[in-house]
């Protein structure tokens, strides 16, 4: 039988090629992101996300301000060396993650705790602390009136837990520029940044986040005073509740609506009625309040879906997967003490 030899034209061979190379990125993605997926403990310890939402709703059945700490609580730990639970470690010593002044105020770890006791009695050894806690915002997001969303799991714990490095994490009184920067750091742009500041549409604040817009703010012409951004009427009221020196007193982040998940902070942003710096922060750019006013607007429909979107995205951040890291058996101590 006589060889044949097929010709392919050089714009097809190219095509072709491109093809293929398309392929393997999405196969090479596939890889990587796959090891975080939906339903990871289905098998293995099936009960483990209802064990989790049952933890968090008996802990807001108590005490309703324990959702937006949880939503806290894990950004705090995702944008410190990922999300592995560094920020769940303590020691005696105080010179873990959590014992950062940027970690001030943090709560519901014991609502993780809770949860991955019961775990640890139906499965011991299989669910991760950074798993729980991933799981817990997610539902406090929902019973804060939020989006219900899909969490990929499948994340091991850390072994590392230092004071320095929640060093990175965004600060009350970031600048625009300082935020994007930081959020590009984590692999988040500004539509990520947008839709994680509009977390605070429930929960507080205290007045130690507050104080430097208010008393100590550096003016323009020099010297400290009020943030000239805040208009008038909403400066006396922030003044009447944190009096000089009140570093304790808390006050919803979102003026009107705290304790409902809608899309009021961004309105209260739009008109300068946020509390903190780093909300009111998002003005300042016009690519952040371009989004504002897009979700406000013609985007409006999609601000839930999102919002939910950018959560996952944000619990994906620096994930260990696969044989590294551990399972923690308490969640508060590396394994090896």
């Amino acid at each position: 039988m006589a060889n044949h030899v097929v010709v392919v034209p050089r714009a097809a061979a190219m095509a072709m090629a491109m093809a293929w190379l398309a392929l393997l990125v999405l196969l090479e993605i596939g890889v990587v992101h796959g090891q975080l997926q939906v339903g990871f403990y289905s098998d293995s310890c099936p009960d483990a996300e209802d064990t989790v939402a049952a933890a968090v709703q008996e802990a807001a059945g108590n005490d309703p301000t324990i959702l937006p700490a949880l939503l806290r609580l894990q950004f705090h730990d995702c944008f410190v060396r990922g999300c592995d639970a560094s920020v769940l470690i303590t020691r005696a010593s105080n010179d873990a993650e959590v014992n950062n002044g940027k970690n001030q105020g943090l709560r519901g770890q014991d609502v993780v705790d809770a949860a991955k006791a019961q775990l640890e009695d139906q499965c011991p050894g299989v669910v991760s602390c950074a798993d729980i806690l991933a799981l817990a915002a997610r539902d406090a997001v929902a019973m804060a009136g939020g989006p219900a969303f899909d969490v990929p799991t499948g994340r091991r714990d850390g072994l590392v837990s230092n004071l320095r490095d929640a060093d990175v994490l965004p600060d009350a009184a970031d600048t625009i520029d300082v935020l994007r920067s930081r959020f590009a750091a984590a692999g988040l742009d500004d539509r990520d940044l947008v839709l994680l500041t509009a977390a605070h549409t429930v929960g507080t604040t205290a007045c130690f986040f507050v104080k430097d817009r208010l008393y100590n703010y550096p003016l323009p012409g020099g010297g400290r005073g009020s943030d000239p951004s805040i208009p008038a009427a909403f400066l006396a009221e922030l003044k009447a509740r944190c009096a000089p020196g009140d570093f304790n007193t808390r006050l919803p982040l979102d003026r009107g609506s705290a304790a409902e998940f809608d899309d009021s902070i961004l309105r209260n942003i739009r008109s300068g009625l946020a509390v903190i710096a780093s909300d009111a922060a998002l003005e300042r750019s016009n690519a952040t309040r371009a989004l504002v006013d897009a979700y406000l607007g013609a985007a409006a429909g999609s601000f839930a879906q999102d919002f939910a979107d950018a959560m996952v995205r944000m619990g994906s951040i620096g994930a260990i997967t696969g044989d590294d890291g551990e399972v923690r058996d308490v969640c508060s101590a590396f394994n090896s003490g």
